[in-house]
Parts: C-alpha cells; structure tokens; sequence
C-alpha cells in the first residue's frame, strides 16, 4: 500500500504552524490598555462602527454624485428646449413675414391689373391724369419687385437661423418688405388721384 506522502507533508506544516502560533507574541511599544480596547467587544464594535460610517460616507457621496448629474442633465434638456422654442419662435416669424410679404404682393398686381383694366377710361383724360396713372403704375411695380425682394431675403433669414447657443439670429424684416408697403400706399394715393383727374 503506497504511503499518502501529501497527506504527511500537510500534517507537519499543520503541526509547524501550531507550534509558531503557541509562540508568546511580540511585545509592543502600545500600551496595554489599547490593545485590550482593541481585542475586545467594545474594539470589535468601534471597528464596526468605523467600517459602517465609512459605507454610509461613500453612500452619500455617491447618491450626491447622482443628484448632481441628474440636476446638470436637467439644465442641460432645459437648455435645449428653450433654445429650440426660440427657433421654432423664430421661424413662425419668419412664416408670418412671408405671408405678409405674399398679401402685399398680391394686393399690389391686384391693383395693377385693375388699374390696366380701367386704364382706358383714365388715359382719355388729361395729362396729369396720365402722369399720375404711370407713376401709380410704378410705384405698384415697384411694391410689388421691393415685395419680393423682401420675400427672398426672409426665407434665406428663416435658412441661416443659428443651430448653435452663442450665435445670433438673422434679422427676418428688411428695408424692402418696410418699403413695399410704402410703395403700394403711394401707388394706391397716385392711381386715385389719376381716377379724379380723368
């Protein structure tokens, strides 16, 4: 029967580390009260106590952690809303610009082509009557050319509206869209001053 040598080899490493732990311990420079305070109950529960307050540290300090990302991911979507309402703001008044830019345009070879329509009736008469009605004309033309002018400039504005934070927006209302509303006023005041003429 061969001899269990591993077996053998365990028990006297098990007997050499019995006889080392029977050794008296070292002596310290510690005093003897403190290493009682720490071999005892009370030193067991300050040990506890000192490994639970840690946890609890690290707890705190990682539900803060969480509280201050969650509150900077919530500036942030603010942020982003609001940037994104002041585009949508700034787009609906791009919109409203077009479409009043369009009315005025549309208004203005509305009142052209009446003016041709009845334009026989006016040349007939005198030559202020024909002056006014041809500068009325222009001046319809004019709101109407200064209308779309103003149009292109609005829809290329609403284009180039800034998808970054820092820049600033275009500015939609234009020197021509002011101007073909003044144009077609005048127009409208020459053509009827042509119409009392004639």
């Amino acid at each position: 029967m061969p001899l269990p040598w591993l077996q053998l080899i365990d028990a006297a490493l098990g007997v050499a580390n019995f006889a080392r732990g029977r050794k008296a311990p070292p002596q310290d420079d510690t005093p003897q009260q403190l290493q009682h305070g720490t071999q005892g109950p009370a030193g067991l529960e300050a040990r506890l106590a000192g490994v639970v307050v840690a946890a609890l540290r690290e707890a705190f300090d990682r539900d803060s952690r969480r509280l201050d990302l969650e509150r900077e991911q919530l500036a942030a979507e603010r942020q982003r809303a609001e940037r994104a309402m002041r585009l949508e703001l700034q787009r609906q008044a791009a919109d409203r610009e077009i479409g009043r830019l369009r009315l005025l345009a549309g208004v203005a070879i509305v009142a052209w082509l009446g003016t041709l329509v009845m334009s026989a009736r006016l040349i007939a008469g005198g030559v202020g009557a024909r002056v006014s009605l041809g500068a009325g004309w222009l001046l319809l033309l004019g709101a109407t050319a200064a209308s779309f002018v103003a149009q292109s400039h609005a829809a290329a504005a609403a284009d180039a509206l800034p998808v970054g934070e820092d820049s600033r927006p275009p500015v939609i209302a234009s020197a021509a869209g002011t101007s073909a509303l003044w144009l077609l006023l005048c127009g409208f005041l020459l053509v009827g001053v042509a119409a009392l003429l004639g």
